[in-house]
């Protein structure tokens, strides 16, 4: 495995655990648990960042002119990284609306 294919690997996995942890942020505001909802965020952060600092470093490669070139697997990557962050959007925004139910009852 070459360094490029190592790096969307490590993009990847990591991305994809923080996309559960927002999913399962979710999960804990509809049951009202938003102690345990905040913590799965900064959670799902942490392990967003490491991906995302992978992806960073394949950005400075190609800006340095020492990229190895892209490949279907990093698109791939590519593609969970940004679904990882549409997806902690998506649950900020139903825990603020659970809070508010919760606010209310």
């Amino acid at each position: 495995m070459n360094g490029l294919e190592l790096a969307a690997f490590q993009i990847i996995s990591a991305v994809g655990t923080a996309r559960s942890c927002y999913i399962e942020a979710i999960q804990q505001a509809k049951l009202g648990e938003f102690s345990k909802a905040e913590t799965l965020i900064k959670d799902g952060d942490e392990v967003f960042n490491e991906g995302h600092d992978a992806h960073a470093g394949l950005l400075q490669k190609e800006a340095e002119g020492t990229s190895e070139g892209i490949n279907l697997l990093l698109l791939h990557a590519e593609d969970q990284l940004m679904s990882a962050e549409g997806f902690k959007i998506i649950a900020l925004e139903f825990i603020d609306v659970y809070k508010k139910f919760a606010d209310k009852h």
